[in-house]
């Protein structure tokens, strides 16, 4: 049988690598698993190439581009959903198949007949916030990153959290910005409930200065908990912050889970938040 080429475009570099790493980790044991250690199926091999996007949209649209240009019908990743809906665009205009990986935002589901995604989205992040406090006739700030993530995080409350009664106004923070001017924009806004949706590496610096304005006085702070390098971000404001969370290792107890943590352990790493939805797509 022909092989079967795959292409994966993730970050291995840039302010997304650590949840690039666990892609590439979670992929790899999706395989395995799925082709019992084999890399084939019926006979055919998959043949995976890997290109870096480095959380930039034109690198991963020229690296789309240079595998499709080879004949190459599948693509995979990325951690980054401003990258995904770029990669998106290209699948419907080569008719490709694409399936994102972590990427949550919600624009993914439905985009288009040869997208599909293998992770969660911000919807559910956002049905799961919901239940911290009772957001009826309750102002609801949505603190975040100005760029698809963060704006499909806005979306995503307002169409859950909105719904429900709540008013919803967001402080959205241009990359590269002084934190603390928006820090204090979120506070005079005098919220009920603050939803933080923040990814990559200034996350520690984020948290530190919500906490040195007085954000967490000003009403509870919920977010999504990140992957495990990502924990000794949050500092001082840890024990004040309502996480909430879709993976730990451990948190199916399925043999399938199972063994996925296993094999990624045995290429000497530790499952991690985004492990599974590379693993899903691999399988």
């Amino acid at each position: 049988a022909d092989p079967v080429n795959v292409g994966i475009i993730y970050s291995k570099t840039g302010a997304l690598a650590a949840y690039g790493a666990t892609y590439y980790q979670g992929l790899q044991a999706g395989i395995d698993y799925a082709t019992g250690g084999t890399g084939e199926v019926n006979g055919a091999k998959i043949n995976l190439t890997y290109a870096d996007d480095g959380g930039d949209p034109d690198k991963a649209v020229t690296a789309a581009k240079d595998m499709i240009g080879k004949g190459y019908k599948i693509i995979g990743g990325t951690v980054s959903s401003g990258i995904a809906l770029k990669l998106a665009e290209q699948a419907q205009q080569n008719k490709v198949l694409y399936i994102s990986g972590p990427a949550a935002t919600d624009a993914i589901q439905g985009i288009n007949k040869y997208t599909f995604r293998s992770g969660r989205q911000s919807l559910q992040d956002v049905a799961t916030a919901g239940t911290f406090i009772d957001t009826k006739g309750k102002k609801v700030v949505v603190f975040a990153q100005d760029n698809a993530f963060g704006q499909g995080n806005v979306a995503a409350v307002k169409a859950v959290l909105g719904a429900k009664g709540a008013t919803v106004q967001s402080v959205l923070v241009p990359d590269g910005q002084e934190l603390t001017p928006f820090a204090r924009q979120l506070i005079d806004a005098k919220p009920d409930m603050v939803f933080v949706a923040w990814a990559g590496a200034t996350s520690g610096t984020m948290w530190q200065t919500l906490s040195q304005q007085g954000a967490f006085a000003a009403a509870p702070i919920v977010t999504g908990l990140g992957d495990a390098s990502t924990f000794g971000a949050y500092g001082e404001a840890t024990s004040k912050i309502s996480f909430l969370n879709h993976y730990f290792p451990g948190a199916s107890g399925t043999d399938v889970e199972k063994k996925m943590v296993a094999s990624v352990e045995k290429a000497g790493a530790k499952a991690d938040l985004f492990t599974p939805d590379a693993s899903s797509p691999g399988k």
